[in-house]
């Protein structure tokens, strides 16, 4: 037995984690080494044994009933899309693309997730949901970043910050490398690494995915902030000279990437915090609202909202009184991400089937019902951290459509999203002046514009004013015609 195995071997026993060596007579040396590597670096028993604490102790105690203390969000820090005229919000337009274009704009990628319920284990990000051009999530998000940029003109970068995770980080920066990061410099794109955190029992014992490999799972997108200080990017924003964040997950397929709407809005109000929310128009639908708390933003989930709160409505517009949906779409100035670096994120526990090997018959078992948790951070816990906080309303129909499930769900899955983006594209031909753009023999409205060509329907008067479209139609950039 080597000196490095019984260190280990005495702090797993003095925390009640020895089984995880149950079958260190079986393994080769190279699955050893593997096994006391991974419980080196990943595994610190005194710190996961306080969080598993300190999550459970959240997750059991009695919740304050925020019901009677929710307040919407006061009008002065809240701007609707819908409602501000064309000259606002393109003077708020105008505010960001000149931040963009002095290059004091980054964005932040949250792509740790793979794509399991759509029925592959590849990083989200890569997954082709078939549109005509065949584009991944990826290279959508890569061709707006590099249509704005043209759009503010000048030499402003918008560097683009991708969290990965254990999981997903070779096989994305491979996938970027493949593709030659889809006509973005390649010092422009930043990949890190979220942290990944043990999976553990009821009991907190820690479960083994393998006999030599602990089973983990990423922090959850909270871990952004902690990442984001121990992989270096904080100092890489101020040698950059970034000052200010557009954060979103990789799943919305119509993210408007950096959007300068939103990024002008935050500048204006001078937010060192910023959300961008839709508007929920079902009591009932499963996504959870911003509010005021106590003087405080944060997000509450739909399941803690009481079906009176939830149906509550103005008396002025018969409008939802708590509507401001939450879509993990963020801003934040860098100061912010600096201050906060540090702060203890709260731990939500998350209840999964996790397969595991049973340490007593050696077998790995696939459970049918939740056998564990997965401990988690959420990006939005540090809202009440904010000074100076804001949101902005953006239009369900042109910002958000989730990719999350396989098509046999029929919602938030590739044949709803591939419809969504069918439909703004419809609408951007028609506004550019279109006469008409008729479906398909088989009743479809296959219509996809590329972001090479407009970013968010700028720009298509020449190829639409006055023309009659028949769908399939696949309008591509300037680039893209050439490369064919």
């Amino acid at each position: 037995m080597s000196e490095r195995h019984a260190t280990i071997a005495e702090q797993l026993a003095k925390w009640r984690q020895d089984h995880l060596l149950a079958f260190w007579d079986v393994l080769t040396e190279q699955q050893r080494t593997t096994l006391l590597d991974s419980l080196s670096d990943s595994v610190d028993c005194g710190a996961l044994d306080e969080a598993f604490r300190r999550a459970m102790a959240t997750a059991t105690s009695t919740k304050e009933d925020l019901n009677e203390l929710l307040k919407p969000l006061a009008r002065e820090r809240y701007l609707s899309v819908a409602e501000a005229t064309e000259a606002e919000l393109e003077d708020l337009r105008q505010a960001g693309l000149e931040q963009i274009r002095a290059g004091r704009v980054g964005v932040i990628l949250l792509a740790g997730g793979q794509g399991t319920r759509l029925g592959s284990t590849a990083p989200k990000g890569t997954y082709n949901v078939q549109l005509p051009s065949g584009k991944s999530l990826f290279q959508l998000q890569a061709e707006r970043i590099r249509k704005l940029q043209q759009l503010a003109g000048g030499d402003g970068r918008i560097h683009w910050y991708i969290m990965t995770s254990e999981h997903t980080h070779t096989e994305t920066l491979d996938y970027f490398r493949e593709n030659n990061y889809f006509g973005l410099p390649a010092d422009q794109v930043r990949l890190f690494r979220q942290r990944s955190v043990p999976c553990v029992d009821f009991d907190g014992r820690i479960l083994l995915d393998e006999k030599w490999k602990v089973a983990t799972a990423p922090d959850g997108n909270g871990g952004i902030y902690r990442a984001l200080k121990d992989e270096g990017i904080l100092d890489e924003l101020d040698r950059a000279g970034v000052q200010y964040l557009h954060a979103h997950s990789v799943d919305n397929i119509l993210i408007k990437v950096a959007d300068p709407v939103f990024i002008g809005y935050c500048v204006r109000k001078d937010a060192d915090c910023g959300v961008k929310v839709i508007e929920k128009v079902q009591p009932d639908e499963a996504v959870g609202v911003v509010c005021e708390v106590k003087g405080k933003y944060q997000v509450v989930e739909y399941s803690e909202l009481s079906s009176e709160t939830a149906n509550r409505r103005n008396p002025t517009d018969g409008k939802l009184t708590f509507n401001a949906g939450n879509i993990c779409n963020h801003f934040f100035t860098a100061s912010f991400l600096r201050r906060i670096a540090d702060t203890q994120m709260p731990l939500h526990v998350a209840k999964k089937k996790i397969p595991y090997v049973d340490t007593a018959t050696g077998e790995r078992v696939k459970p049918t019902a939740p056998n564990g948790i997965k401990m988690e951070k959420f990006i939005f816990d540090v809202f009440p951290l904010a000074e100076r906080f804001v949101a902005l309303e953006g239009r369900r129909e042109e910002e958000f459509s989730a990719l999350k499930n396989a098509d046999s769900a029929g919602i938030d899955c590739p044949s709803s999203v591939r419809g969504d983006i069918y439909r703004l594209h419809r609408k951007w031909l028609i506004a550019a002046g279109a006469v008409e753009v008729l479906d398909a023999a088989d009743a479809s409205f296959d219509c996809e514009i590329s972001p090479l060509l407009s970013y968010a329907g700028e720009g298509l008067e020449l190829a639409a004013s006055g023309q009659s479209f028949r769908c399939p139609v696949h309008l591509t950039g300037a680039d893209e015609r050439q490369a064919q």
